[in-house]
């Protein structure tokens, strides 16, 4: 439980800095920046799993480029079920996401598997 709500509020911070840093993302208040990111995660699990088997093909033709496009694809359309969160079209989805997943990679390299901030101190 404590790994999804450290997960959860990672995700809202990679949605903050996007609606801060792309014009043409949108998201107002606090209450929507949760609903996002939970729905956000859905989405990544459930949904984008079907889609990339689905375009497998695409993927591979693209040589791993189209992955993004799917990336922006589910953040569409958790913009789309969510009234304050405005996204204006391909780019700014595309943009958003990038951010969102950089936000979520450099987080999951100090959170460990059990959820928990890992930090490594080497000494020589």
């Amino acid at each position: 439980m404590k790994g999804f709500i450290l997960r959860t509020l990672v995700s809202m911070l990679g949605l903050y800095l996007a609606s801060e840093l792309v014009s043409g993302v949108e998201i107002h208040g606090l209450r929507s920046f949760l609903i996002a990111a939970v729905l956000l995660g859905l989405a990544n699990a459930i949904v984008r799993p079907i889609l990339f088997v689905i375009t497998l093909p695409f993927t591979i033709v693209t040589l791993g480029l189209f992955i993004f496009v799917l990336n922006a694809a589910m953040f569409g359309l958790v913009a789309n079920f969510i009234d304050s969160f405005y996204v204006a079209g391909f780019w700014p989805a595309l943009f958003g996401s990038l951010i969102v997943s950089i936000t979520s990679t450099v987080a999951s390299w100090y959170i460990g598997p059990k959820g928990e901030i890992d930090v490594v101190v080497v000494k020589r």
